[in-house]
């Protein structure tokens, strides 16, 4: 019962609490049946008519599915989880979780709001129950086995959505009564069965009704605790079988209710003494017929089995059918369950005498008029995996008539026999079955009863039948009727489906398999898809399928096909194709598709007539006989096909079935096919096509008589005559023909007989060399006289002279061989006419021979008389002369080896003997060979004259050892020894193995060695194979057994009887592989596979080997008798293949599934039962992917190792990782960082040590450990010392000098007045002339080909969250150091710690993941962390700087969780607001002095960096490039950074220095262009010529990438023989007023278009170290500096004069400005405009949330919240990045560029600012300057706002939504731990003040906030600095 038991799952308890990932593990063998053989007889078990087309996995155990046949889809239900899926391909569609829930057996449904529990609930998995469609209400009923079988109604289409919640969620105007028997519905436990069935409705009711059966499972049961203490929920509500209302549109009180008042009527429920005896189980509830006729009736069935009774052996189950009526057409009244409820017995026997009873139900199907189902034999061992079962079929019509048979014996003639009432049942009691007086039943009384006979009744006597068919372990059964065919689909509990074909007769015909899932039982409801009957789904235990019931097209012959005998496959001729009937056109109509139920017989064939043509005669065309089922040719395109793309007309006279005639014309003789060589015909295929495709074939055949003289030279005539052709041999032309006339008259021979031929007779042979005369005889020679040649081969002719009429004489023939023997082949031919042979049907031979070759001993030498070779041996054999006498005798034979040198008793030992003169024939030793007095018989097979005796030993008394003895007229005598032994058994072992065989076994005993021949038979039959033998022992490997027990083993010698010793072998069952795991390998291969499974201790050896992709087998290793482990084998691919063992050298085979006789054994032992996964080898790196680690000996060695993501699953024992041969131990393992660490030391002889990690036979070297000592560190202390004191003197020579320097510098400033005022003239002219020069002269110069070098959004964070005003970034952040590489660039390293790993030491690294683990949850809590907040800003020593660190790392801490930061940051702006708006609410946000305000602007960045990087990006890089190159037009002075062209007064050259442009051409090894033009002033010195010569080749380039102009050297050519290198300063330098002079290019001279060569220099000047920080009191560039900068009191002339000289220069501003205008317009367009694709729609919500704030304190005054805004925009954002680009680009952003942008700044805010500018001549000319646009601007951030107020507002979870996709796009960009910890110090430096505010709060109190709290620091307080400081 159990794996019926959970309510349509087809699942023991065992398989349910197993894992939930497939493959299940393998159940125990059965018993074979004994009626398998039978299935044997049908044939092999193939899965080529079945396919699956589709899969679908569930993680959880499968419970039901139901299809949808209108929609196309399949509803799923797993434990836990429901599936929607597309019926088509099972692709998932909608799913829905429900489960786990908290709940308890023992408590009623929580949906019951009056019932309460005291019993603990407990996490319950949901096992579905009952899954039902009622497509009338548009609902998927889905009833679980939690809340005591609570059922839910769901939607059609959408299976996650509920469609009606009942109980009501929100009550309605009447509030509904809930009682516990409207919930409790299906049964509560996971191995209770529970099978549901929609019922249309009855009249006067307006939606469905819900039958449903249900095991009991309320108290005395098997499912109810046994404590009387305990409440019975189930027995009390739930009936055994009931009909529920399930109305959904109508009044929701009557939902799930009995439908019927009094509702008893509408139940069945056993009575409670009963239900011992009355375990009811439930198989399956369906209607039939399913659509009945209008007015027909339909009946519900339930299938169900009563079960038998525990601990008593005599009880069996009973198998029940119980039908229910329902109403007759639409309308008709619902019948009581009670009136029509009637159940009969149902018994599949295998009839008198067999005692083969199936008696439990297993699974059914409903056919037309037929019912099938599948019963088992239930076994004594619970754990039989595939028990005995068997397939009957029951006819409706029977049961139709057995139930009015009972209804009238209980109503009308009473048979106690026949019927009884239910009385089980509370329904039933009452009275028995009793004759009602004068009652006549109706048909329909008799059928359904009536309301006066309202019992429910029990067929006493069951129907039977007999088995279809027998297997075991089936488990579910669907049938279609298709033909003249009856098909069943079988599924099993091993995962395969077995499809049959019955004939009319019930007999099976046909046998096709397929494997669903191994191991995985298929559940016992199968489904046809209501869409298409060609498919049919299927539900395992873990997945659900999709099944072609045939796969037709792998017959490719109508034989094939029809001899398949499977009904769904016929040929569809016109086609010539294997199909399904609805897939050939036409095959409704007769002849287009022959069914298999026709035969092969009726398969198109074909007969060409004439089938042999003479390739000489003229044919009109050829008839073509057609015969088979082929619809009717005439009218269709014919033509027959010969190949090769040749085609003739076909025609068909006249329309013909059956038997069809077509003529068609011979293809041209010039297209004949060629003969091949040596054959005289060749065979022609032709087909005939109709409609471009062939339909059926034949042969015809092609001969050439004339060939055959050609293919058979030496038998012309004689094979001429034989053929099977018609041909006639010529004589007188010596020709085959085919026409007889061709002949000329001489007579011709018409048979064989008739022809010339040799008469062969035999010849001696003859000696090579000499001459002799050879008769030949003749027949049938009509022409004697001709001359003759007999030829002997191609070079040897001799004359043939004539003897009489039959005979000639080959004269003198003389041939040679060097050979012993040759033989000549002997024919006669015409002289002249090579070619013509007299026949030689049997060929004469001559054979000659030489004495002198072969035979290099006297015996061989005469043995050679017997030949007829006469040969003589005188010290050489020669031939013998015709005078020499007969040979004499020769030598004593010589005796060279014998072998074997021993032999047991029994004699029969073959013993060879090999030496010389060993006889002359057999003869001479016939009995001539002994063993001292022991007889040895000579075999004649085997005698080699002279060379070899192999001889019998005969039987000897006893043990003796002599030497052999030949005598041959002359005896002879071995030297070595032979003895008689007897050999001795004593014991074998190992003296068990398994069956398969295989077991390499070794036999013990003494004398093992003896004898020619022996054998190991075990059972007297079998032999023991690979035999090895020595003195003492004999291995030998075992056959396979039949059965598991002793046989005997015996040892036989010689083929004499056994060696005397009880040998006894135990054959056990075999080794069972049960699961192997993991089932991941790298594609290399090498990880440990474990093998799980029984009886392994009889595994001597075993290995691994994967199909199709695998590489050699691997050896595996038994650990003891139920595991083993293999390293997996290496792969070709990424891949899944199938698995196989060899143990013991032999194939593991399945033993169920071969028991099962589904499977061919072949198929078994490779059906991929198991199969491995390979996936790539996991890839490895540093932290940091660096390939150089240094490290000083000695000290600690810890490694990170960074880990690609994979699926592998690896363990961390797993990991093998070295540091040359040192292990490094492995600490900490997670899914992508590996830490392990080195507690030796390790040596420093190599100094260079590679880290290398191994997976399995994977190995990577990831970087290499580089060894130092400490010697560095002494000589950086030897340079830090002589640099202090070389910058000690430096600063005492700075001191002298400054006293001189003050009285020069007054003297220098009033010549440079006078001067300047000589210059103004001309200076304002060059002004207003400059302020006309057209812009687009910058815009043709910009190089717009440049990427924009935008920093990763990672830099642009750390860099605006943190811009040098936290200690984070002070104490941790190091810039990227300028490491040049090959091509001169500087890569940018990550050294941010946030960026990085978090580096503690591992010692402390538990405790503080712990503490930083609870301390995130903490700050995930809103009531901590704004608590936290105000009490840090209410501390006084909590400074700006910590407020603004706090902030970020906050932001960092939760970047990951933007909605949630967002309502912090709302909640603690409210705050601020209520500060401010006491105050003055216009100051608010002005500027960054709080933890809210910085968080703002941290929110501000990451929500606006798409819109920076997308909108703003490119014109703010084209402003910024405009700048430079403006700048770069006029003279820069290196040292002050002042220029001639600027926008900021501070930063102008005051002076008119005149500098003229220069074109150089430079060239540049370092970046891969030859050379460019570079345009620089003359002015310039060498470094700002340098700079300008990077920015030209390196303009496309990052500037962190950039080598810097120190890095470089410039190298002028002067002439082809002249170079100099250029630099700032050197000897040449100019020195003016006691200070050097920058050397420029007008210093060197160096002319328009001059060539120079940039090159990085090998050692870096640092000498001078940056220009502009150089001493103004020893160096110059441009102007001498001014004595005023040095003088701090100056008089009110000199502050007037230098009041008035920057308004001389004003011009140049304006110049500058104008230039830039057009930038600087796109610049804040960009930013204040809203792109309709990407609105900004986070300032939408924060401005939005800044006008709710001020409606709610009341605060209307427009211009309060336009400063708000502009102060949480403009100024907070735009502002900051407008000053800062290097937070946005990687660029170098000088001091004047600075400058520049700070004025560029300053009118974005005025613009932003709503007061009036009150500017006049004493106003800063940084606000001058853009005075004129600023109303303009004004304008546009005014619109900006309103476009921003007039957009939809955004909801709460649009907000959020965007939110989460922002923190998704950049997730895991930082190391949040670090965060934590950095606000740790925070909370540990302020505990005390924290504490206190938590214990104030109510709702900190509440949630104990402040004990958790307390916990982070008792975790971290001990550990955190102290770690820190480690690190």
């Amino acid at each position: 019962m159990a794996r019926r038991a959970a309510g349509g799952a087809p699942l023991s308890a065992r398989a349910a609490a197993a894992s939930p990932l497939p493959p299940r593990p393998p159940f125990r063998a059965p018993t074979p049946c004994p009626l398998l053989p039978l299935l044997l007889l049908l044939g092999a078990a193939r899965a080529g008519a079945l396919e699956i087309q589709r899969r679908f996995p569930s993680p959880t155990p499968t419970n039901n599915f139901a299809l949808d046949g209108a929609a196309g889809t399949v509803y799923l239900a797993a434990v836990n989880r429901l599936y929607q899926l597309s019926g088509a391909n099972l692709s998932l569609e909608a799913e829905a979780a429900v489960g786990p829930v908290a709940d308890s057996p023992l408590c009623h449904a929580p949906q019951l709001p009056q019932a309460s529990c005291e019993h603990p609930r407990r996490l319950t998995d949901n096992y579905n129950k009952i899954l039902q469609l009622d497509p009338g209400q548009g609902l998927v009923v889905v009833c679980g086995s939690i809340y005591q079988g609570f059922c839910q109604l769901r939607r059609r289409g959408n299976i996650s959505a509920v469609a009606v919640r009942f109980p009501p969620a929100a009550p309605p105007a009447e509030p509904v009564t809930v009682f516990p028997s409207m919930l409790n519905v299906a049964a509560n436990h996971p191995n209770a069965s529970t099978v549901g069935l929609v019922l249309p409705p009855a009249a006067g009711t307006g939606g469905s009704r819900l039958l449903v059966g249900a095991t009991y499972t309320g108290y005395g049961s098997a499912f109810f605790p046994r404590n009387r203490s305990l409440e019975d929920h189930r027995f009390e509500n739930t009936p055994e079988i009931a009909i529920r209302s399930l109305d959904a549109r109508g009044d929701l009180a009557k939902l799930f209710t009995f439908d019927l008042n009094p509702s008893d009527d509408n139940i069945l429920k056993i009575k409670q003494g009963a239900k011992e005896q009355h375990k009811l189980g439930f198989v399956r509830a369906f209607l039939h017929p399913p659509d009945p006729p209008p007015g027909a009736p339909s009946y519900a069935y339930l299938a169900l089995n009563s079960e038998a009774r525990a601990g008593d052996k005599e009880s069996q189950a009973r198998s029940l059918l119980a039908r229910i009526c329902l109403p007759r057409g639409a309308g008709g009244d619902a019948k009581k369950l009670t009136e029509s409820y009637i159940q009969l017995g149902l018994q599949c026997t295998g009839g008198a005498g067999r005692g083969d009873l199936y008696s439990r139900l297993v699974s059914v199907f409903p056919a037309r008029e037929l019912l099938f189902a599948v019963f088992e034999r239930p076994q004594g061992s619970p754990a039989a995996r595939a028990t005995p079962a068997a397939l009957c079929a029951f006819r409706f019509a029977d049961v139709q008539a057995a139930i009015r048979a009972a209804r009238n014996a209980c109503f009308v003639e009473p048979a106690p026999d026949v019927v009884a009432v239910l009385d089980s049942v509370v329904q039933g009691t009452g009275p028995a079955c009793e004759r009602k007086r004068n009652i006549q039943l109706q048909p329909e009384q008799l059928d359904c009863g009536a309301a006066h006979l309202q019992h429910p009744l029990s067929v006493l006597q069951p129907l039977k039948a007999t088995p279809v068919f027998r297997a075991p372990g089936l488990s579910s059964v669907a049938v279609a009727t298709v033909s003249n065919y009856t098909v069943v689909f079988l599924g099993t509990v091993s995962g395969r489906l077995l499809k049959i074909n019955l004939n009319e007769s019930m007999q099976v015909v046909s046998r096709r398999v397929v494997t669903v899932a191994y191991g995985e039982p298929v559940h016992h409801v199968m489904q046809f898809d209501p869409a298409d009957p060609g498919y049919l789904y299927l539900m395992t235990s873990h997945q659900m399928a999709r099944v072609k019931v045939a796969a037709c097209a792998v017959h490719t012959t109508c034989g094939d096909c029809v001899g398949a005998a499977d009904a769904y496959c016929g040929w569809c001729a016109l086609e010539t194709r294997c199909t399904l009937q609805q897939d050939c056109a036409n095959s409704d109509q007769r002849h287009f598709w022959t069914s298999a139920s026709e035969g092969p017989g009726r398969c198109p064939a074909m007969t060409v007539l004439p089938a042999e043509i003479d390739v000489y005669q003229e044919y009109p065309g050829m008839i073509l006989q057609i015969s088979g089922s082929l619809p009717s040719l005439s009218g269709m395109e014919m033509a027959c096909d010969y190949g090769n793309n040749i085609h003739t007309v076909a025609r068909v006279p006249g329309p013909a079935f059956g038997h069809q005639i077509a003529y068609c014309n011979l293809l041209p003789r010039d297209q004949f096919p060629p003969f091949p060589p040596h054959q005289d015909h060749v065979i022609v295929e032709m087909s005939v096509r109709v409609n471009g495709r062939s339909i059926v074939r034949a042969n015809f055949t092609v001969y050439n008589c004339s060939r055959v003289g050609q293919v058979y030279p030496r038998t012309a005539c004689t094979s001429c005559l034989s053929a099977q052709w018609r041909c006639f041999w010529c004589s007188q032309q010596h020709a085959c023909v085919s026409n007889q006339s061709r002949c000329e008259a001489s007579p011709n021979p018409t048979s064989p007989q008739d022809c010339p031929q040799i008469l062969p007779s035999p010849l001696a042979p003859m000696p090579t060399g000499s001459s002799r005369s050879i008769p030949v005889h003749l027949a049938n020679v009509a022409f004697q006289g001709e001359a003759l040649e007999c030829s002997f081969g191609p070079e040897e002719i001799f004359e043939a002279i004539w003897v009489n009429e039959s005979t000639v004489h080959c004269n003198q023939v003389v041939l040679h061989t060097t050979q012993k023997s040759q033989m000549f082949p002997l024919s006669l031919q015409l002289k002249g006419q090579p070619a013509r042979f007299l026949d030689s049907p049997d060929p004469m031979t001559v054979e000659v021979y030489n004495c002198a070759m072969g035979s290099p001993d006297c015996s061989q030498c005469l043995g050679r008389e017997d030949l007829g070779h006469l040969c003589v041996w005188t010290d050489s054999c020669r031939l013998r002369g015709p005078l020499q006498p007969l040979p004499g005798t020769c030598p004593a034979p010589e005796i060279r080896a014998i072998e074997p040198l021993s032999g047991p008793l029994d004699g029969g030992t073959l013993l060879t003997i090999r030496g010389r003169n060993l006889g002359r024939r057999l003869s001479d030793v016939a009995h001539g060979v002994w063993i001292g007095s022991v007889a040895c018989e000579p075999l004649a097979d085997r005698y080699t004259v002279s060379e070899e005796i192999v001889c019998a030993t005969g039987p000897a008394p006893g043990t003796f050892s002599d030497v052999v003895t030949v005598n041959a007229s002359k005896e002879g005598r071995s030297r070595e020894r032979f003895s008689y032994v007897l050999p001795l058994v004593q014991f074998l072992e190992p003296d068990k193995g398994p069956k398969a065989g295989g077991t390499r076994i070794t036999i013990h005993g003494s004398d093992l060695h003896v004898g020619s021949e022996l054998q190991v038979l075990v059972n007297d039959t079998e032999p023991c194979t690979e035999l090895v033998r020595t003195d003492t022992s004999i291995a030998c490997t075992m056959p396979e057994g039949a059965l598991p027990a002793p046989v005997p083993v015996c040892v036989r010698f010689e083929r004499r009887g056994c060696v005397h010793s009880n040998l006894t072998f135990q054959y056990m069952q075999n080794p069972v592989i049960t699961a192997i795991s993991p089932r991941r390998s790298p594609v290399s291969g090498g990880r440990t596979i474990t093998v799980a499974g029984e009886r392994f201790h009889m595994v001597q050896n075993v290995s691994m080997a994967v199909h199709h992709i695998g590489r050699e087998p691997t050896l595996c290793k038994v650990l003891n008798s139920t595991l083993i482990t293999c390293p997996s084998p290496g792969a070709l691919s990424n891949a899944s293949a199938p698995v196989d063992f060899f143990i013991n050298g032999r194939a593991y085979a399945d033993e169920v599934a071969v028991a099962e006789e589904l499977l061919e054994p072949e198929e078994a032992r490779r059906g991929g039962r198991f199969r491995l996964d390979y996936l790539p080898d996991p890839q490895f790196s540093t932290a940091k992917r660096e390939k150089w680690i240094k490290h000083h000996p000695g000290e600690p060695l810890t490694l990170v190792i960074h880990k690609e993501q994979d699926s592998l699953g690896l363990e961390s024992h797993e990991y093998r990782i070295k540091i040359g041969q040192v292990a490094c131990d492995i600490q900490i393992v997670s899914d992508r960082v590996i830490h392990c660490s080195v507690n030796e030391s390790l040596g420093t002889a190599e100094g260079q040590l590679p880290i290398t990690i191994q997976v399995g036979n994977f190995n990577q070297t990831i970087a290499t450990l580089q060894l130092g000592g400490s010697e560095t560190a002494i000589i950086v202390s030897i340079v830090i010392c002589s640099v202090l004191l070389l910058l000690s003197v430096v600063a005492l020579f700075v001191f002298c000098t400054k006293s001189r320097r003050a009285e020069r510098y007054w003297q220098k400033t009033l010549l440079q007045m006078e001067e300047m005022e000589s210059q103004i003239r001309e200076e304002i002219r060059k002004g207003f002339a400059e302020l006309q020069t057209d812009m687009t002269d910058l815009t043709k110069e910009l190089n717009r080909s440049q990427g924009i070098p935008f920093l990763e959004y990672k830099h642009f964070v750390t860099r605006t969250f943190f811009p040098k005003c936290s200690s984070l970034y002070e104490e941790r952040y190091v810039l990227p150091s300028q490491t040049l590489n090959s091509q001169g660039s500087s890569p940018v390293q990550e050294t941010h710690p946030l960026l990085g790993e978090w580096k503690i030491p591992e010692s402390c690294r538990p405790h503080m993941e712990e503490g930083i683990s609870l301390f995130s949850s903490l700050l995930n809590n809103k009531h901590f962390l704004i608590v936290f907040v105000h009490a840090l800003e209410q501390q006084k020593d909590f400074a700006v700087r910590d407020r603004c660190s706090l902030a970020s790392l906050l932001t960092i801490a939760l970047h990951g969780k933007l909605e949630y930061y967002t309502g912090i940051m709302k909640e603690l702006l409210v705050d601020l607001i209520d500060a401010s708006a006491t105050k003055n609410p216009k100051l608010m946000l002005r500027r960054t002095e709080s933890v809210v305000e910085k968080m703002l602007t941290n929110w501000m960045s990451i929500c606006m960096y798409s819109c920076l990087r997308e909108t703003v990006g490119e014109p703010f890089f084209l402003l910024l490039c405009a700048i430079k190159q403006q700048i770069n037009k006029g003279s820069i002075d290196a040292i002050t950074g002042k220029a001639r062209y600027t926008l900021n007064e501070e930063w102008l050259l005051r002076e008119n220095i005149e500098a003229k442009p220069r074109n150089l051409n430079v060239s540049f090894q370092g970046c891969g262009m030859d050379s460019l033009s570079v345009r620089a002033m003359d002015t310039d010195t060498l470094t700002q010529v340098k700079e300008k010569i990077l920015e030209a080749f390196c303009k496309n380039v990052p500037y962190s990438q950039w080598p810097r102009a120190e890095d470089v050297d410039l190298e002028w050519f002067a002439s082809s023989t002249q170079s100099y290198v250029l630099r700032d300063l050197d000897d040449t330098s100019v020195v003016e007023d006691g200070r050097k002079k920058l050397n420029t290019l007008a210093h060197y001279k160096i002319p328009e278009g001059a060539s120079l060569a940039m090159s990085l220099t090998d050692k870096k000047d640092t000498t001078l170290g940056r220009v502009k920080d150089l001493d103004t009191e020893k160096y110059f560039h441009l102007v001498l500096p001014t004595d005023e900068l040095a003088e701090p009191k100056k008089s009110h002339r000199q502050s007037h004069r230098k009041k008035v000289l920057p308004e001389i220069y004003l011009t140049r501003l304006l110049s500058t400005k104008g230039t830039l205008q057009k930038f600087l317009d796109d610049l804040f367009k960009a930013i204040l405009s809203i792109r309709e694709d990407k609105p900004p729609l986070a300032v939408k919500y924060f401005f939005d949330f800044l006008e709710e704030q001020a409606e709610k304190r009341g605060i209307s005054d427009p211009d309060t919240l336009h400063i708000w805004k502009t102060n949480s925009l403009p100024l907070r954002f735009w502002v900051n990045i407008l000053k800062n680009p290097q937070f946005v680009f990687d660029i170098d952003k000088t001091d004047h560029i600075d400058a520049c942008l700070s004025v560029i700044a300053q009118a974005f805010i005025d613009a932003c600012s709503i007061s009036d500018l009150q500017l006049g001549k004493d106003s800063p000319t940084n606000k001058l300057l853009y005075a004129k646009e600023i109303p303009e601007y004004r304008k546009i951030v005014q619109r900006y706002y309103q476009q921003i107020h007039d957009m939809t507002p955004l909801s709460e979870q649009e907000m959020n939504a965007h939110l989460a996709e922002e923190s998704r796009k950049y997730q895991n960009e930082f190391n949040t731990n670090v965060a934590m910890a950095e606000i740790y110090k925070y909370a540990k430096r302020y505990r005390t003040q924290i504490m206190t505010a938590l214990e104030a709060n109510p709702t900190a109190r509440r949630t104990q906030l402040q004990h958790k709290f307390e916990q982070v620091v008792a975790l971290m307080e001990d550990n955190i600095y102290e770690c820190y400081s480690e690190a």
